[in-house]
Parts: structure tokens; sequence; C-alpha cells
């Protein structure tokens, strides 16, 4: 994820900046209910419009760090991200 400059935190618009690679995400571009399938529903649809998204790697990111508990996010579901965050610390 880019970093917030100063210049965006006096402005007022650091968040606007911060989610700035939302506007570049494939899934802003197909079904959302893909991405938040009922409990024991596929996620293999969302996962495969992950792997070609360019920013996959600032979504996880944006996840992890504001911790989501539903939903495919840069191609890991909830558990898997839990599973990912207990591996790091």
């Amino acid at each position: 994820m880019a970093a917030v400059s100063l210049l965006s935190l006096l402005l007022g618009d650091a968040d606007e900046t911060a989610l700035s690679w939302q506007d570049q995400a494939l899934c802003a571009q197909t079904d959302p209910e893909a991405f938040f399938p009922e409990k024991g529903g596929s996620t293999r649809e969302a996962k495969k419009v992950c792997a070609s998204c360019e920013v996959r790697s600032e979504c996880l990111e944006y996840a992890l760090q504001n911790d989501e508990r539903f939903g495919i996010w840069g191609g890991l579901s909830e558990r898997e991200r839990r599973r990912l965050k207990k591996r790091v610390v």
C-alpha cells in the first residue's frame, strides 16, 4: 500500500489516498456476492478474480490492518487471513 503523505494528512484526504488502490481493484467490476459467499459457499470465483488483480497485495494488507472478518480480500478467506496473521505474529 502506498504511504500516506504528510500533505494528505494535513489536507484531510489521507483516507482517500490510502484507499486509492480500490479504483484499480477487479472486484469492483464484478459481482460483489462472489466475494461474500454464504457459509459453506464456494470462494473459487472470487479467488480467480483476485489471482489476476494488480492490487491484490494492497487489498490483503488493508484487510489484515482493518481486521476484516468477512469476505475474500486479497485472494484469502477470513480463515486463511487468520492463519496468516498467526504465522506472522
